[in-house]
């Protein structure tokens, strides 16, 4: 049973397919969302028709004439189009605290999340909730990261002995995790992974340790083709990223890196960089399952997208 008195939303800048679109939103739903603030970076009148119809979702196209009132133009970066429109849903949205994530990410509580929330101290402004990333061929189960302290590089490396020296706890997506934000405060913005508060980052002061942040990055090597060279120019691949874990070389990031791979090794380099952190390889998916790092996570999307928009397909 939901916590009544504790209401919590999510607000999401997405570009994908209508069915990616409404298995997010149902998803959510399902979990006790009070509100969904979508907003649609490009038109999608197929998705816009069935959220426009849930009293619970509140759904924007981002089109021109949306910008021109906005800010008066479209910011060419979707990581400033995602910020904007997150300070537009926190000054609108009717709940008590609410989450900026991405349409491959999704909350996973141990329990009812408005209870965990309520009881947070009146004096937390946001937590964090660390991500867990999707394993490859593993339908349902993904992998936490290699955990902090002085054996981290050498675990690391253990596990993804030809990458992980790259890797920043062993992931491939982000590791700063998401944070899911009080309402109401003044002079407050709520970014992509923190907190401001009159133009100051707060730190989170607290993890939730009983939620997890499951993203789906890289499903299979044919999904995570379709989107790697945009993340690679303008996404999470993109220049300018700090190095991963590791000092090698300098310290690569992503986009260095994995350009080298191409550069090196072309299409058959990506597939064994991908088959390793991906864990397609059964050797590094044995370490994780000794290590107690595979979390299995059925996320159940096509029954809950036929639950809660029942009129789709």
């Amino acid at each position: 049973m939901a916590d009544q008195g504790v209401k919590w939303g999510i607000v999401s800048t997405i570009k994908a397919d209508a069915e990616t679109i409404l298995n997010f939103s149902a998803y959510h739903l399902d979990l006790g969302a009070h509100r969904l603030h979508v907003y649609l970076d490009e038109p999608n009148p197929e998705a816009y028709a069935q959220l426009k119809q849930h009293p619970k979702v509140r759904v924007t196209v981002c089109d021109g004439s949306y910008w021109q009132k906005r800010c008066g133009y479209r910011p060419a970066k979707h990581q400033m189009r995602q910020i904007q429109n997150s300070a537009h849903a926190y000054q609108r949205i009717q709940t008590d605290w609410i989450a900026h994530i991405d349409v491959d990410e999704f909350l996973w509580p141990a329990k009812d999340l408005g209870q965990i929330l309520a009881a947070l101290p009146s004096s937390i402004l946001s937590a964090k909730i660390r991500p867990i990333e999707a394993l490859s061929g593993h339908d349902g189960q993904f992998k936490a990261m290699i955990p902090r302290g002085p054996d981290r590089e050498t675990e690391v490396r253990t596990v993804y002995p030809a990458f992980g020296g790259f890797l920043r706890g062993g992931f491939l997506s982000h590791t700063a995790g998401k944070i899911i934000a009080r309402t109401g405060v003044p002079q407050a913005e709520v970014r992509i992974h923190n907190m401001y508060l009159a133009g100051k980052r707060i730190k989170a002061s607290t993890a939730l340790e009983e939620v997890d942040l499951c993203h789906c990055h890289a499903l299979s090597w044919e999904q995570w083709q379709t989107t790697y060279q945009y993340r690679l120019q303008r996404g999470s691949y993109r220049p300018g990223l700090k190095p991963g874990y590791s000092r090698l070389f300098g310290g690569l990031n992503s986009h260095e890196l994995l350009s080298l791979i191409e550069e090196e090794h072309g299409q058959d380099g990506l597939r064994s960089f991908f088959d390793e952190v991906s864990a397609r390889d059964p050797e590094v998916y044995r370490k994780l399952q000794e290590r107690g790092l595979v979390r299995n996570r059925p996320l159940a999307l096509t029954e809950k997208r036929q639950k809660h928009f029942p009129g789709f397909g």
